[in-house]
């Protein structure tokens, strides 16, 4: 496939920790992959250096400068607060138009697999009327759903597949991240959405250091991909 959109239940689920190791998977397989995150919320310029973006820059093996942050991020917000309600704060709306040629253009020009990194979670508001459900539709393009493993997980992941299915979305793989503390297993976890899923694949991604992308998992959500 040439792009693949990285959403998520909630935020600081694990997205970009699965972008990013899936990056390097791919990488160290041989493949071209590039990675755009279109919109940031919670972004400090004067940490950029530590922000998703160049989390993902680090994983492309590009140079960590802020220039190149923002030709990945191009839509930063300071505040740590959906995208409509950031970019109300700073007096600067979001052109949905605007993100979806990005996308677009972004797939285009890339020679392998484009990873698109979302913001949020799947119905996280991009402006008055749209959400990230809206952007993903329109890209049409296979999804990876990343979801964690806290108790309450099973329902906002089956509900997150049910409405990605309303929109004849492909979900390619689901992405159970382990949370740092849960009352359920999280194999429980996976086996229990897994057999809700209607065939998709769940993937089981334990607990592991920033960086760490020698795991099975990332080498079966690579199979999936690539």
């Amino acid at each position: 496939m040439s792009a693949v959109f990285i959403t998520a239940t909630g935020t600081d689920i694990g997205k970009t920790f699965v972008t990013a190791g899936l990056i390097r998977q791919i990488s160290a397989a041989g493949g071209a992959i590039a990675a755009v995150k279109p919109i940031v919320s919670g972004f400090d310029p004067d940490a950029w250096h530590t922000s998703d973006p160049a989390v993902l820059l680090a994983a492309l093996g590009r140079p960590a400068a802020l220039g190149e942050v923002e030709a990945i991020s191009p839509w930063r917000f300071k505040a740590p607060l959906s995208p409509d309600l950031a970019s109300r704060r700073e007096d600067r709306g979001i052109v949905f138009q605007d993100v979806v040629e990005f996308c677009r253009k972004s797939t285009a020009a890339n020679r392998g697999v484009l990873v698109i990194e979302g913001v949020g979670g799947v119905m996280v508001p991009l402006d008055d009327r749209r959400t990230v459900l809206d952007l993903m539709s329109v890209l049409r393009i296979p999804v990876v759903l990343v979801a964690g493993s806290y108790v309450g997980t099973i329902s906002h992941t089956l509900t997150a597949l049910e409405i990605m299915a309303r929109r004849n979305l492909e979900v390619v793989a689901v992405v159970v991240s382990e949370s740092r503390e849960s009352a359920a297993s999280l194999e429980d976890t996976v086996a229990t959405i897994a057999r809700f899923a209607d065939a998709i694949d769940v993937i089981a991604l334990p607990r592991l250091p920033p960086g760490t992308s020698d795991h099975p998992a990332f080498a079966r959500l690579a199979g999936l991909i690539g």
